[in-house]
């Protein structure tokens, strides 16, 4: 059979099926010449019966296995990406209006920043928190701050996704809890929780449990979310922090896939049929600056999930074997220095993702190496997206830069080092293994290192830092966040603690004691414990009692 029968074959299984469901944005799409653009563009000797088992291992079709050119058959001619931008600042007032705001501006979905404090399982009022109330994400404590944040969006026709791991399953009950005030059935809500534990061991930070704990609640909450909210994304396996903290782009995608086999491992271990969570994973990636580098990791991650997924953990449904991600540009490249040019690397960067064939896309703003990003900094970001979208033609044609010598080269290579990192890890028992001995924290500390020497040599040149540096009066308008709004937020807490029903709140955490000294699912408990005004500190303290804190040793 040729790579044209196989073709043909594609177009009438896979490629029907989807244009069933989801027509094409337009009947036809071509150039402002007339130029016919292809849905899929094939090699010229397409037709050589020797072609077909080299390109369909390697490449295939889109939303067929292995995926290398998309995990949807008609990728972004039938629906561009969801456009998110990640935002909280201040209250949940504010961040709401923040939010309200870009979905008018034409975002099309949410995603939310929460505040230190609550990453780490914090209440505002509590004294570690002082100073930090609202600084880097919104504050949030109790469900009516949930409720606040939410107010007027209908939690069943948008799709939100959370940057929230310790605590993720305390916040994804809020979410529930106010999505069914709202009279929404959660078995619709989309969205996604990032939930990935792992990385904040390597490299950034926010865990409050120790890993057996940690890893409890995570599987916790597959189970659930398989059963009862059937659409929502229970994992965001994130190699953009990894990429944040200094890796090499081969780094980022080994040390991401090696915590998604953990995952996956943990889950099998608790007892769950691995087609049953499977399709509720889904992976966040950095976008750096080097376009061709970037669409080559994008192309290597989704073929070797796909295979890892079939072959090593003999997945059965092909949604088991789809890698699906979001992405968001590089903070790590923004420069303070000559801020507007920051505007051309996230340009850059959003391309490369969008090459590489994102499900999802976040696009920071001009200002923020300097401060939390204005609102007129802000729409620049999302405009960036949508003139990619709208104006630049890339998302007519899926996988347009497939069968590049170089893109397929460098796709293989990722592919290949990142699966010798893969072999170096299964050796030491394992990514939690790996992660206790300082071996992925010690390989990005290093990489990280020689960067930063490349730069100081001047063998990396970042324009403005190192090189065409100006003097500059800085000009940009600055967001600054209400220090004030930490007593608002004590208040509100005062407030919520004296009115409501006591002995329902220690009968419900006498209960979260004895569960969390158990077996049983805590997920059902926790939205229990949220609907009677149990804080996300109170909830969180007493897991501490039972579990203790994560302490990181010295490597």
């Amino acid at each position: 059979m040729t790579l044209k029968d196989s073709f043909q074959k594609w177009q009438e299984t896979t490629l029907k099926k989807s244009l069933d469901k989801f027509s094409e944005r337009r009947p036809r799409f071509e150039t402002s010449a007339g130029i016919e653009i292809p849905r899929v563009a094939l090699p010229d000797d397409a037709g050589r019966e020797d072609h077909a088992p080299t390109y369909l291992e390697k490449l295939g079709f889109p939303g067929d296995y292995p995926y290398t050119r998309g995990v949807q058959p008609t990728m972004y001619r039938s629906r561009f990406w969801t456009m998110r931008q990640y935002a909280g600042f201040s209250t949940a007032e504010e961040s709401n209006k923040r939010y309200r705001y870009l979905l008018e501006q034409g975002q099309t979905g949410l995603s939310v920043a929460f505040d230190l404090p609550t990453q780490i399982g914090y209440d505002a009022d509590d004294p570690i928190a002082a100073g930090e109330v609202g600084k880097v994400g919104v504050s949030i404590s109790s469900m009516r701050d949930m409720m606040q944040l939410f107010d007027q969006i209908p939690l069943d026709k948008v799709s939100t996704s959370m940057t929230i791991n310790a605590p993720a399953g305390v916040l994804l009950a809020m979410y529930i809890a106010v999505a069914k005030r709202q009279g929404a059935d959660m078995r619709q809500l989309r969205g996604t929780i990032q939930n990935d534990i792992l990385k904040e061991y390597v490299a950034r930070g926010t865990y409050i449990f120790p890993p057996a704990p940690s890893m409890r609640l995570i599987t916790d909450i597959f189970q659930f979310c398989a059963a009862d909210v059937p659409y929502w994304n229970t994992i965001s396996i994130s190699g953009y922090h990894i990429r944040e903290a200094g890796s090499t782009a081969v780094q980022e995608v080994a040390f991401t896939l090696a915590n998604g086999i953990a995952y996956v491992e943990a889950a099998l271990q608790a007892g769950l049929d691995v087609d049953a969570f499977a399709g509720q994973l889904s992976f966040f990636f950095n976008a750096h600056n080097n376009l061709l580098e970037e669409v080559a990791k994008f192309r290597a991650a989704r073929r070797m999930w796909a295979r890892i997924m079939r072959e090593r953990f003999h997945a059965q449904k092909p949604s088991s074997w789809q890698l699906r991600f979001h992405t968001q540009t590089a903070g790590s490249t923004l420069t303070a220095q000559q801020p507007e040019n920051n505007v051309v690397r996230v340009t850059l960067q959003a391309l490369s993702a969008v090459l590489g064939g994102t499900q999802s896309l976040h696009t920071n703003s001009m200002d923020e190496a300097l401060w939390l990003p204005t609102q007129k900094s802000v729409r620049v970001a999302l405009r960036t997206q949508q003139i990619i979208a709208y104006e630049s033609g890339v998302a007519d044609s899926i996988d347009p830069l497939a069968g590049s010598y170089l893109i397929e080269q460098m796709t293989d290579e990722i592919e290949r080092q990142a699966l010798d990192y893969i072999a170096k890890i299964d050796e030491m028992g394992g990514a939690l293994q790996s992660i206790e001995r300082g071996f992925m924290q010690n390989e990005i500390q290093n990489a990280a290192y020689a960067a930063q020497q490349q730069i100081e040599r001047k063998e990396q040149i970042v324009v403005g830092v190192n090189q065409f540096q100006v003097k500059e009066e800085m000009t940009l308008e600055r967001l600054r966040v209400d220090p004030s709004i930490e007593l608002g937020q004590k208040a509100k807490l005062k407030e919520l603690r004296e009115n409501r029903d006591q002995s329902v709140v220690d009968q419900l955490l006498g209960r979260l004691v004895t569960a969390a000294n158990g077996e049983e699912n805590l997920m059902l408990l926790f939205i229990e414990c949220v609907e009677n005004d149990i804080t996300l500190g109170e909830i969180c303290n007493t897991l501490r009692g039972v579990w203790g804190e994560y302490v990181a040793e010295g490597f």
